[in-house]
């Protein structure tokens, strides 16, 4: 037994463990931490001298991709095709499915895929955080139509829709894009949500992220920001320091059941939730974000639920970033700051982008 304490347990101030249902994780949160001082290290703010049109940019309209052999349309707003440098190939050949040494300690298996790129806009000088909603509607056009056509590909399971932005995430161009790949199989992640989703269903007879939704809408204490069809919250379970959960209100699978409502909805969360990013720390706040939907080989369509992950590594500034190192990457998951308190920082920013803030105030 540790030291016992006449201090009352007060989760803003006394590390705990919190459990996601979703994934099937647990996380330590310990707050008291947040108060260390940082003598760590400090990333490069990213420079914002973005023109609007690069003629060495790959991804711009009428420009040459990186192959050097094929050149990009005059596009004028969303541009896909394939990407030049897949992960997945649609022919791989077969391979053995099973033991590689017949003693099940290396196991493989060939799989088949297609990955897409979708540039948001012909403008290199924009991110999602400061593009219009009607622009953003035809991003989200352009995902329900990719994952209805991969859908339809008779080797595909699953398409994930991503974007990462900015370098401090791996992105090698600054060009508004994102990417889809989609897979012959049900990848590890969104497989441990679907699992989860449906015992809660088998447990409980309702669903799970309706019931969340439902608790954080009452709450009012992890939520950002919201619309008709979604809620953007910091989840209670976050891992990342200002991480957010965009869900539906009310289940729905895939986006393919979406009508004009959800897109349009879809795209206002989207570009209000970056846009608070971008405010936090006045900066291009790099994320990964990935939504997770049902497959598409038709399995889990009774409790896949439509859901957007974005996992931010800022921490304390626009050059102080989160590592998961040391414990966490041999442990456990852990954050310092609460989710209520990542909450609240997010919800106190304006959703007016600072760029154009600026742009109002130098008139």
């Amino acid at each position: 037994m540790g030291d016992s304490s006449d201090t009352p347990f007060d989760y803003s101030e006394h590390p705990h463990r919190r459990r996601n249902p979703l994934a099937g994780t647990w996380v330590l949160v310990s707050p008291h931490r947040a108060k260390r001082p940082w003598q760590g290290s400090q990333e490069d703010a990213p420079s914002d001298d973005r023109p609007e049109y690069d003629p060495n940019d790959y991804l711009g309209p009428g420009n040459s991709r990186v192959n050097g052999t094929v050149q990009n349309p005059d596009y004028k707003d969303t541009f896909v095709f394939d990407n030049d440098f897949q992960a997945l190939l649609s022919d791989t050949p077969d391979g053995a499915v099973g033991n590689v040494d017949n003693d099940d300690l290396l196991v493989a298996r060939a799989e088949k895929g297609k990955c897409r790129v979708l540039c948001f806009s012909p403008k290199l000088n924009v991110t999602v955080a400061e593009m219009s909603v009607p622009a953003l509607r035809k991003v989200v056009d352009a995902w329900v139509d990719e994952y209805a056509t991969l859908s339809k590909l008779d080797y595909i399971a699953h398409v994930q829709i991503f974007e990462n932005k900015g370098s401090m995430m791996g992105c090698s161009n600054a060009h508004p894009h994102g990417q889809i790949w989609s897979s012959s199989w049900i990848p590890e992640a969104p497989l441990a949500e679907l699992t989860n989703l449906a015992g809660y269903r088998s447990r409980k007879g309702t669903h799970m992220l309706e019931d969340y939704a439902t608790l954080e809408e009452k709450s009012g204490e992890r939520v950002v920001c919201g619309n008709t069809t979604f809620l953007a919250v910091v989840p209670f379970w976050a891992v990342w320091p200002f991480e957010v959960l965009v869900l539906s209100k009310k289940r729905i699978p895939s986006m393919d059941a979406f009508g004009d409502q959800e897109k349009d909805d879809l795209a206002d969360i989207y570009r209000r939730v970056t846009c608070r990013y971008d405010n936090l720390f006045t900066t291009l706040f790099p994320y990964s974000m990935g939504i997770h939907q049902a497959p598409t080989d038709g399995s889990w369509q009774d409790v896949a639920h439509f859901h957007m992950h974005f996992y931010p590594p800022l921490l304390r500034s626009a050059t102080v970033r989160k590592f998961m190192v040391g414990f966490e990457l041999l442990a456990e998951a852990q954050r310092d700051l609460t989710a209520e308190q990542a909450a609240k920082r997010l919800r106190d920013c304006s959703e007016v982008h600072f760029n154009d803030a600026k742009k109002k105030e130098d008139k």
